[in-house]
């Protein structure tokens, strides 16, 4: 639900090169960052940079993501480590009728914040069942309870927004003027992320069906229009509080 704030605006997350495409408004970040699933987190750690691919989900302005227990980012997350998430969704890839003019249309987030470990255990088994609820609504309870050590051996890590831009391209093939009467090829070329048909494991016991709710999940689907209506469903009861 739109809440009219925006992120504080600075020289970290100031979209410079076309200022224009650059949003930084709750609505919009927390929009792309609720439909996509996957992320990728950027910090040092002794002067040596690492970008991790990783899952990810949001709650309110907090992100949460899990690693290994003996994960190297762990060592330096007891005062908190400085780091940026960031995700891309690709729409399209633009053919101009000059090399310099070749783009793509895309829509992406670069959040800002200090990661730390989960310490609290209640809030870490919790964090580690929205891990999972948060892409498949539910799903937790349909599972066998992780046992302690697969607990342990699972670190979550969370990082409060503290500065966030989105920028956003959507405008397809943009040739000089000129360069339109040339008898050259142009085109864009979208881009989609869809979902493929499912594939059981093949060690299902007898009777086992697919429960009803991976429903969103269904074949042909935009992954991103999967996830969003996931991430509503699984936050159904926090945002109507």
């Amino acid at each position: 639900m739109a809440d009219g704030q925006s992120y504080p605006v600075d020289e970290v997350n100031k979209v410079k090169r076309r200022h224009d495409r650059g949003h930084y408004d709750h609505e919009t970040v927390h929009a792309l960052l609720d439909s996509a699933v996957l992320c990728h987190v950027s910090y040092v750690i002794d002067g040596q940079p690492f970008c991790t691919p990783t899952l990810y989900w949001r709650e309110g302005p907090r992100l949460y993501w899990h690693g290994s227990s003996a994960s190297r980012m762990l060592r330096n997350l007891s005062e908190g480590e400085p780091a940026c998430l960031t995700v891309t969704h690709l729409d399209s890839l633009v053919l101009a009728r000059c090399g310099f003019n070749h783009s793509a249309d895309y829509r992406s987030v670069m959040a800002f914040g200090k990661a730390r470990v989960v310490e609290d255990q209640a809030e870490k088994e919790q964090a580690l069942v929205m891990m999972v609820d948060r892409i498949f609504p539910g799903r937790t309870a349909q599972l066998r309870q992780s046992d302690k050590q697969e607990i342990k051996a699972t670190a979550v890590i969370y990082m409060d927004i503290e500065k966030a831009s989105a920028k956003i391209r959507a405008k397809g093939v943009a040739d000089d003027d000129e360069d339109y009467l040339l008898p050259i090829y142009a085109e864009r070329l979208p881009i989609y992320t869809v979902i493929g048909k499912p594939e059981p494991c093949p060690r299902l016991m007898d009777g086992v069906a697919r429960p009803a709710n991976l429903a969103p999940y269904a074949t042909g689907r935009l992954l991103e229009e999967a996830a969003k209506e996931s991430y509503a469903a699984a936050y159904a009861v926090a945002e109507k509080a």
